[in-house]
């Protein structure tokens, strides 16, 4: 089996891409917090190395000793208030730590690199986070038209009940405050379960000389903070306030911007609409408008019930 290194995987995704790709790669899971490392091989059953990609030596460690032919490069600090109050840890994370692994990706060989992206970096982009991932996007897809290595990129919305996601923010809430504390009812954001994101990661990966060069996002449902809250108060009683924004936090956000438009394609890859921008080739059949949180369908009640009830197992 192909050796596939992921760079974050002791996070939620990373451990998600482990459990549904270890039955046809050889995984190798790097983060540098060893007390997680340890928690995900327990969780995944994959084997796991400590890796500081802000640290050029830990990561050609990690790639002399592993070999990887294949990497997902999910390590990122994901916070936009943070990023914009403390913006080195973040360009040190975020552009540095994509510059190590891809460096080392070109000098060993590596035949396939894929960078985790947010719709964060489409432009516009307003906040110090977004710009991070924009630039390891122009990074990475520039390098694929420089090097043997394929580079792609995906770009994700939020996912239900990761890190820093308002759904385990607001379950801490409702069990010690029996309140819940919002930031921005009014503002409206991508939301998808880790799963569908896994998903998308390896339809990337199994589409790589289409994706090659490019970022690949899909066609996803948007709702208000207000409407998840209004339907969460159904589900379990609780109540709500608006404490007011936080910095960096931005009302809507786009999936494909304005300036993206002529170099955008959209494809149906296995039933799911995607899709595909280049940061330097132009479309033959470019998109005809921008896709934002505004122009996207709503979640129904349904599906946010169901998004919500993803974390909500009380026994934990």
């Amino acid at each position: 089996m192909k050796r596939l290194l992921i760079t974050g995987g002791s996070g939620f995704l990373g451990k998600e891409l482990a459990k549904k790709l270890k039955k046809n790669y050889e995984i190798i899971l790097a983060s540098r917090n060893n007390g997680l490392n340890q928690e995900a091989e327990a969780i995944t059953g994959c084997k796991t190395i400590p890796m500081d990609i802000t640290n050029k030596d830990s990561v050609y460690d990690g790639f002399n000793a592993f070999k990887p032919e294949i990497v997902i490069h999910a390590g990122a600090t994901k916070y936009v208030n943070i990023s914009e109050e403390q913006p080195l840890e973040c360009i040190d994370v975020n552009i540095l730590g994509s510059t190590n692994i891809a460096r080392a990706s070109i000098e060993k060989g590596v035949h396939t690199v894929i960078g985790i992206s947010t719709d964060k970096a489409a432009p516009p982009v307003p906040h110090i986070y977004g710009n991070s991932k924009a630039i390891m996007e122009r990074m990475f897809c520039s390098l694929d038209y420089s090097n043997d290595t394929n580079f792609s990129c995906v770009r994700f919305g939020n996912i239900a009940w990761s890190t820093g996601s308002v759904f385990p923010i607001w379950k801490r809430m409702m069990l010690d405050e029996g309140l819940i504390k919002s930031t921005g009812p009014h503002m409206k954001r991508f939301f998808f379960s880790v799963s569908d994101a896994a998903d998308l990661v390896i339809r990337n990966l199994e589409h790589i000389d289409l994706t090659k060069g490019k970022v690949l996002s899909m066609k996803m449902c948007a709702s208000k903070i207000s409407d998840f809250l209004d339907v969460w108060k159904k589900l379990y009683g609780t109540s709500w306030i608006d404490v007011g924004k936080r910095l960096g936090e931005t009302t809507h956000e786009s999936m494909i911007g304005e300036i993206e438009l002529n170099f955008t394609t959209q494809h149906n890859l296995d039933g799911v609409e995607h899709f595909l921008t280049s940061t330097r080739e132009l479309s033959d059949s470019p998109v005809d408008k921008i896709f934002t949180t505004e122009s996207a369908d709503q979640h129904t009640e349904s599906e946010m019930i169901k998004l919500i009830e993803l974390g909500m197992n009380f026994d934990e």
